[in-house]
């Protein structure tokens, strides 16, 4: 027989003999977890105190006495356990594998190698395991396996991955404990939205039986929130799902958590502020330091962060000038020339965008620290203010850190009537060819009729800064159940 037959007639032999193997409860209260156990061993063993732990079997060695290590949430202890102890319970502890979670009564003592353990007076099991787990000291190295069986991933890789998510739920509690702390009010907006906007990118289409009619998977708060700013709250803040319907890389994944938030009466210069002193607070709360490293480089997050506008910065690495190209194909005639792959179906802002691409492509280590790029052309950024005495310019940057796109933030536009002939230019592009330009949706514009004052706004990607936090290069790795191909 294979392991799971021999597995499945245990299961059937224990219901034979009158033993629930998945019973509703525990028969004895849980008195302790391993770490509290563990914590408080002078004082439980002396008396022999007993006490009762649960949790996962993952190591049994059967011999005469048999030795096994059980697992909780908090950590692990080794069980030793005896026919002369057990008695007829023995027989149960005969039924059980690798991978069964039990509840044990005993008391601590240590072994003659020194290790802290519990002898078993009573054991009980709470669930037959019907499949192994991994072997103990060759885990479950497949890649693909990990991210497609995260259970898996978590119980046989624990000491690496636990602390990884553990990491990733502390980064969003910083985030939003500062923006609380700072007067910030978290609400929830549509993820079904009857019109996509707030970002370029494709959506996901779905489609409402009862209202016989398609919505949108989200890509972004942003429409929604700013919705908020012009009902009188003022400062919003939301941990949002977003969707978009595009590839899959090391920094993309077609669902993702970003963190936007909008704040009545900053601009730009305040999100720059913001931005810094978040992500300060949450590697405080994470890692306790201001630096990390990301391969083999120290990243210090020390204010002030470095500050070049955009302009500047894409001179300096790829040696174009835009603004001596003032028009998409002058500026695609350069690309070309230079052997800088670009999508022609792109206006000349998106191409911009491109050769930013381009300059991330530079080994310079310097910008791997965290980089603030700012004042971006107008045409790349139909949602944010234009910057004044600076034509074809708006209020907007982007922070970079570890090589990756953080965060995006404007000043962020409210004239209605610009607001209404921005939307137009990008139908035009979408027109012409640009499936990711964006749509207009009437009822954000007539929101902002009403009255919006003006504000600073940011998002924030989650998982990015996760990866940067602990050293990950790939988004896959920070998520839980992470978007995956289909298996034939």
């Amino acid at each position: 027989m294979d392991e799971r037959e021999v597995r499945e007639q245990k299961l059937q032999e224990l219901r034979a003999n009158g033993t629930e193997p998945y019973p509703p409860r525990l028969s004895t209260p849980r008195t302790h977890t391993i770490a509290e156990a563990l914590a408080a061993f002078d004082a439980l063993a002396p008396d022999k105190t007993p006490i009762t732990l649960v949790g996962r079997i993952v190591l049994w060695r059967d011999k005469k006495v048999i030795f096994a290590n059980i697992e909780d949430g908090s950590g692990r202890i080794q069980l030793y356990l005896r026919p002369d102890d057990l008695g007829e319970q023995f027989d149960l502890v005969k039924k059980l594998d690798r991978g069964d979670f039990i509840e044990v009564t005993g008391f601590l003592f240590v072994t003659k190698m020194g290790e802290r353990t519990l002898h078993v007076t009573h054991v009980g099991i709470l669930s037959k395991s019907l499949r192994g787990l991994p072997e103990k000291h060759a885990g479950l190295q497949d890649t693909e396996l990990r991210y497609r069986k995260r259970y898996l991933d978590l119980v046989a890789n624990r000491e690496e991955e636990l602390p990884l998510f553990v990491a990733r739920a502390r980064t969003i509690s910083a985030l939003r404990r500062y923006l609380d702390d700072h007067g910030y009010l978290e609400v929830e907006t549509p993820i079904l939205q009857p019109i996509f906007g707030g970002a370029t990118a494709k959506p996901f289409v779905t489609h409402h039986n009862a209202l016989d009619r398609d919505f949108f998977l989200r890509i972004a708060p942003e429409l929604y929130l700013k919705r908020l700013l012009v009902g009188g709250i003022e400062r919003v803040y939301e941990v949002a799902r977003n969707f978009r319907n595009e590839g899959i890389d090391r920094s993309h994944n077609p669902e993702f958590t970003m963190l936007e938030f909008y704040e009545a009466y900053a601009d730009y210069n305040v999100m720059m502020t913001r931005v810094e002193e978040m992500t300060v607070a949450a590697a405080q709360a994470v890692l306790g330091k201001l630096s990390f490293t990301w391969g083999e480089h120290e990243i210090d997050l020390s204010p002030p962060w470095r500050r070049v506008t955009l302009h500047d910065a894409i001179t300096e690495y790829t040696g174009i000038d835009y603004d001596q190209y003032p028009d998409r194909e002058s500026l695609m005639a350069i690309m070309r020339e230079r052997g800088i792959k670009f999508d022609a179906r792109r206006a000349w802002g998106r191409l911009i965008d491109e050769l930013k691409d381009e300059m991330f492509r530079s080994a310079d280590p310097a910008l791997l620290q965290p980089l603030i790029l700012y004042d971006y052309p107008l045409d790349l950024s139909p949602l944010a203010k234009k910057k004044p005495g600076a034509p074809g310019t708006v209020e907007r940057f982007q922070v970079h850190l570890a090589g990756m796109q953080l965060a995006t933030a404007f000043s962020e536009l409210n004239d209605p009537q610009d607001q209404r002939a921005r939307f137009e230019d990008q139908l035009v592009q979408r027109e012409g060819g640009d499936d990711e330009a964006q749509v207009l949706d009437d009822d954000y514009v007539e929101a902002l009729e009403v009255g919006m004052p003006p504000a600073g706004g940011i998002g924030i990607g989650i998982d990015r800064l996760v990866m940067a936090f602990t050293g990950h290069d790939h988004i896959r790795e920070v998520i839980l159940f992470p978007t995956l191909r289909t298996m034939d």
